[in-house]
């Protein structure tokens, strides 16, 4: 797309109705988002993702000097959205194909934390919120953006949550540290940063050290690391692309490796699809031996969705981990087991539904009314002097949810979508998100 000349305007959709408007006025950038607009910075030194897009990322840092101002943000809430542009501009990882080789690349522990975000003054998270931490805490920190993970150890994921996202700027601070991986407005390439960070956090901030890195030999090399850093209760890994630039936005020159797990699950019903997909499968509901219930809705051909597993037949599925709830996180279908009989068989007293033709399946509610319905999954939040309690629902199209102070009635809210699927989705997102802020699940 051509750059914009002098006195010239582009209009570029964001997520609102209206959609925004890119202006060059004698060489000054500007765009009409809320990011644009609320940064703390000259004109001149702003931009936003809308001009990244349009100009292009070397453009863009050739303009600022190879700096990136930092996004807006705002105060910590219990909302439960985050606006599109609220966020510092952090770089975010694809993931690895599984196949390319990556010898040379840069390689390094997935720290299982909280991202944020060190804008020079305080910690921001992804989402553009306010990490309060205590004074003592930041202190020796250079005064420059810094990209790491507020950290705990491994397998501390939701202890970390549950400390970080206080506001009352605790001791319990005293077991975090701040790992850093990148100083995002420090020139030169990756390697430069690194030496940037070697140099800026030698000596000073008692809590902060830089994340060590070291050059992968070969993609067997890579695998065993992978392998010996899981079987140590890691996350996995990350790769970095040498000589690479930091920018805002999904890159391929940052890679995240995982493995990914399988397993066996009883199908128990069938949701129906929207979009390209209405009038045939949508996603599999399915049962593992003991008793979770969850949804696959990847990982299916246009032939599986027009013929699905029948409603008692197993399937295996590929998996990244396990939930504090026990529920298997990114689910991909895999393939039908036609080689042993039922390996997983229903709860007790449990009814499965009689298997129908995908052309049968409504286009909207359809069968997920019968997934859970009237079924609320209860969690708690209990830290200090918090005593919350958070509760979700669906019923065919419709979710629900209900939160406030504990033996209280606290308040509720429901939300009408499309239909099953993406209700089903939405409460699967919302579950996800609280236990990500610390909330366990507890038996009604």
């Amino acid at each position: 797309m051509p750059d914009l000349q002098d006195g010239e305007t582009f209009e570029m959709q964001g997520s609102g109705a209206k959609p925004y408007v890119l202006k060059n006025t004698g060489g000054v950038y500007s765009c009409s988002c809320p990011a644009w607009r609320n940064q703390s910075v000259a004109i001149e030194r702003r931009t936003c993702k809308h001009l990244r897009k349009l100009r292009g990322d070397a453009a863009e840092e050739a303009r600022l000097g190879g700096t990136l101002p930092v996004r807006p943000v705002k105060a910590a809430t219990d909302s439960e959205g985050a606006g599109e542009d609220a966020g510092p501009p952090l770089l975010l990882a694809e993931s690895w194909d599984n196949a390319t080789d990556l010898s040379g690349w840069w390689m390094s522990e997935k720290l299982d934390g909280v991202r944020a975000y060190w804008d020079g003054k305080q910690f921001v998270s992804r989402q553009g919120n306010v990490y309060h931490a205590p004074s003592w805490f930041v202190e020796g920190l250079p005064e420059v953006p810094l990209d790491g993970e507020l950290w705990i150890g491994r397998k501390k994921f939701q202890r970390t949550v549950s400390i970080v996202r206080r506001q009352d700027k605790s001791d319990l601070w005293k077991e975090v540290r701040f790992v850093v991986f990148d100083a995002p407005a420090a020139a030169g390439s990756f390697e430069d940063r690194l030496n940037f960070l070697r140099n800026a956090l030698a000596k000073g901030p008692k809590f902060a050290n830089w994340h060590q890195h070291e050059k992968c030999k070969s993609l067997e090399a890579l695998r065993a690391e992978l392998a010996r850093i899981e079987a140590l209760g890691g996350e996995g890994l990350m790769l970095r692309q040498p000589g690479s630039n930091y920018v805002a936005g999904r890159s391929s020159t940052l890679l995240k490796v995982k493995s990914f797990h399988d397993a066996e699950a009883l199908v128990i019903g069938h949701q129906a699809g929207a979009g390209r997909h209405k009038g045939r499968l949508g996603a599999l509901l399915v049962r593992l031996s003991d008793g979770t219930e969850f949804a696959i809705g990847t990982g299916f051909s246009d032939r599986q969705r027009d013929n699905p597993p029948a409603i008692g037949a197993t399937v295996t599925f590929r998996y990244q981990e396990l939930s504090d709830s026990g529920v298997p996180r990114f689910p991909s279908f895999a393939g039908v087991r036609l080689d042993a009989a039922i390996a997983t068989t229903p709860a007790a007293g449990s009814k499965i539904e009689e298997v129908r033709p995908p052309t049968a399946l409504p286009a909207t509610a359809g069968s997920a009314g019968s997934f859970k319905d009237g079924k609320p999954r209860y969690f708690e939040f209990l830290e200090g002097t918090s005593s919350k309690f958070w509760e979700v629902s669906q019923a065919r199209n419709t979710i629900t949810t209900r939160w406030g102070r504990i033996g209280a009635a606290g308040q509720s809210k429901t939300k009408t979508f499309t239909d099953g699927q993406a209700a089903a989705n939405a409460m699967a997102l919302l579950i996800e998100e609280k236990t990500d802020e610390g909330y366990v699940e507890r038996p009604r």
